[in-house]
């Protein structure tokens, strides 16, 4: 079915506080030519003891509005994505709803942990397409500082805190979606995780200390595996081909993992953009924070084809070649 749905605005924020790489060599066996050389991270956001999830979702949507001159009251569907919500429930989306006064709309939090933002876009492209919605409000918002353990050399140097928002309207004339591709790996799930109630998974017991928990040689090998074959298929059911794509804007994990799988997929480095370097992992708030830096640094432009892929715990992942067309 052809989209009927385009992104139409895109907003992001993230917390002043900084936690630098010489930061985490007093807290850890670390330093920075290390980390560097291994995950391309200098710097993290963090979010303040009393800012949350719900905090850092209402800055994404305030500049988003500033930026466009947007208006919510019409928004019939908040979609929001988020692994560190402030509460098990109300959601973060009823939060939004609540904050803005958006008269009348439906709202829940998805969890697709790292892949959630394209996760939510698909959604709310199928949402749109089939006339369902009109126009719908995604937002990726995460703390991950506040379940990082600080003791674990191979997890705190990696994670940050950060969110987007963006505005996805009925406009089957000018639709930003082209393609999709799903999949999951559930048997991987043990590789990254942060226990709530059980203390195993699959008989197989768990660090229960509510802090995430990864192997990030598995997940490496996973991602560097499973993405090249996913974008391989979206370029075949979209008629693309690599040189056609002007950017790949994948999850920002790991400098080198996405170096791998651009070498294995036949995207150069410099066609990538990424937002790990000054904001480090930021689970589903990767994408439109890489988004956005693309943008506002004059590269993502009207016109442009891009290829997200999101992937991450679960193991899950989602991958969508968009046309950019903002501003139509």
């Amino acid at each position: 079915m052809k989209s009927k749905a385009r992104i139409t605005a895109i907003g992001t924020y993230v917390p002043e506080k900084k936690l630098l790489n010489e930061d985490l060599e007093k807290m850890v066996d670390t330093n920075d030519e290390w980390i560097v050389q291994r995950t391309g991270i200098k710097e993290r956001r963090i979010a303040g003891g009393k800012e949350y999830a719900s905090n850092l979702a209402y800055h994404a949507i305030e500049n988003l509005i500033k930026k466009y001159k947007k208006d919510l009251d019409d928004v019939d569907c908040i979609i929001v994505t988020t692994t560190t919500s402030d509460y098990a429930f109300p959601s973060v989306a009823c939060q939004i709803q609540n904050h803005f006064n958006i008269p009348s709309t439906g709202a829940f939090d998805l969890n697709a942990t790292c892949a959630g933002f394209t996760y939510a876009l698909h959604l709310a492209n199928n949402l749109i397409t089939s006339e369902a919605h009109k126009k719908i409000l995604v937002v990726a918002t995460e703390t991950l500082s506040k379940v990082t353990d600080y003791k674990d050399r191979t997890t705190c140097i990696l994670f940050g805190d950060g969110a987007g928002a963006v505005l996805v309207e009925y406009d089957k004339e000018n639709p930003s979606f082209l393609a999709s591709h799903m999949g999951t790996n559930g048997e991987g799930g043990i590789n990254v995780y942060r226990t709530t109630f059980a203390a195993t998974m699959d008989g197989n017991p768990l660090n229960s200390t509510g802090k995430m928990v990864q192997n990030g040689r598995e997940v490496y090998k996973w991602a560097s595996r499973t993405l090249p074959l996913g974008i391989q298929q979206l370029l075949i059911k979209t008629g693309l081909t690599e040189e056609e794509i002007n950017w790949f804007i994948p999850h920002s994990a790991n400098l080198r993992m996405i170096e791998s799988i651009c070498e294995k997929s036949g995207f150069p480095i410099e066609k990538t953009l990424t937002s790990m370097k000054y904001f480090g992992n930021t689970s589903s708030a990767s994408i439109p924070l890489s988004l956005n830096l693309g943008i506002e640094d004059g590269k993502v432009r009207n016109g442009d084809t891009l290829l997200l892929y999101g992937f991450g715990g679960g193991l899950t992942h989602l991958g969508l070649i968009l046309t950019w067309n903002l501003n139509n």
